[in-house]
């Protein structure tokens, strides 16, 4: 039986920032997750300057050896319609790729760590956990996403939630394709659903293509994916097959009604199994880390105590962070349902494009 205090499931930006934080205050941690790293992950790869600035990381030292894109402007409109080309003049975000980042951040956290192992049987006995019948501990940590094994075990029905659903890939190009491909590097396109309830993107980082559409109503996800994925391939000189390779995606906005409990005796979820993205874009990398970090926290104040009433600290923390959420969805509600209505016109204007779209919703400055 391998013994630890805490136990992270899931080796993603959450779980890594955690375990790496809880390890340098000398506790004893285990991460354990489903996929050996380096691994694909379903996502946009897409970073503002403020992921570097909550880890403590220089954006010079990371891009030696791995992909650091740099964004300095933005395409955006609706699909199917002329988009707007908004420019900044220096970096405003960054693209990275998941696979990368995700190992730089887990290694960094000097966690000891048990990869490939899914945790399927968790059980409490006389105050631990024992996960998989041959791993003992004290403190779980939920950090393996939206279908998060702790999630379940917190309560969560996980099937009747309101996610976003997504479909997403990467790939590298060969040098003819990218040649053919008329992506600008510092320049990611965003183009919009006719109803504003999703978009699509598509990025470029160096030799690596990512395109991808969220959106918040499940219904014919396919069909606006094949919509603006034939537009994009007309537009921007996509690789034969591209679309093809999509992956599906779910994860729960912050805020909303029925959120999930983060918090029981000796567990807490963070990340995306906590449902902690930004509504307005999607954003999931950056509240995930400050989830993790607001976690470790609590669990050195509870100094080996992790009854709920211990735990309840991060929960009220997390609650508040939910209910500004929905405080400031609340507040911009009819601007939205305008928004909606006249959505072509709104985003062929240069001022709304930057300073609500870009400056608010996505770069959050």
């Amino acid at each position: 039986m391998e013994t630890c205090e805490v136990l992270v499931v899931g080796g993603g930006p959450a779980g890594s920032t955690c375990a790496g934080s809880l390890v340098r205050a000398g506790l004893d941690v285990l991460l354990l997750d489903k996929e050996r790293f380096p691994r694909d992950k379903t996502c946009a790869g897409w970073i503002t300057p403020a992921v570097f600035k909550a880890l403590g990381l220089d954006a010079e030292e990371y891009r030696t050896g791995r992909v650091l894109q740099d964004i300095k402007s933005f395409r955006t409109g609706l699909i199917n319609s002329a988009a707007v080309v908004t420019t900044y003049g220096t970096t405003v975000s960054y693209g990275i790729r998941r696979c990368e980042f995700d190992l730089y951040l887990l290694e960094r956290s000097r966690v000891r760590r048990q990869l490939g192992e899914t945790a399927i049987n968790l059980e409490r006995k006389d105050g631990w956990w024992v996960v998989n019948r041959h791993i003992r501990a004290r403190l779980l940590v939920g950090a393996g996403g939206h279908f998060c094994p702790v999630a379940r075990l917190l309560g969560t029905d996980i099937g009747r939630e309101e996610v976003v659903v997504a479909q997403a890939a990467e790939c590298v190009m060969t040098q003819a394709e990218e040649q053919q491909c008329r992506v600008q590097p510092d320049t990611p396109a965003l183009y919009f659903c006719r109803d504003m309830k999703g978009y699509g993107w598509l990025f470029r980082k160096g030799s690596y293509l990512n395109i991808g559409l969220g959106r918040r109503d499940t219904r014919d996800l396919t069909l606006h994916v094949r919509d603006f994925c034939a537009f994009i391939e007309q537009q921007m000189g996509l690789p034969a097959g591209l679309t093809g390779r999509l992956k599906g995606h779910a994860y729960r906005l912050s805020g909303g009604e029925g959120r999930r409990s983060c918090i029981g005796d000796g567990a807490l979820l963070i990340g995306d199994a906590a449902g902690v993205a930004i509504p307005e874009s999607g954003e999931g990398i950056l509240p995930s880390i400050e989830s993790a970090l607001l976690a470790a926290e609590t669990i050195l104040a509870a100094n080996g105590d992790y009854r709920c009433d211990n735990l309840q600290p991060y929960a009220a923390r997390m609650n508040q962070r939910s209910d500004s959420v929905n405080s400031r969805i609340s507040s911009s509600q009819p601007f939205s349902e305008i928004s909606c209505y006249l959505g072509a016109r709104l985003l062929s204007n240069s001022w709304f494009t930057r300073h609500i779209v870009l400056d608010r919703w996505f770069l959050r400055r």
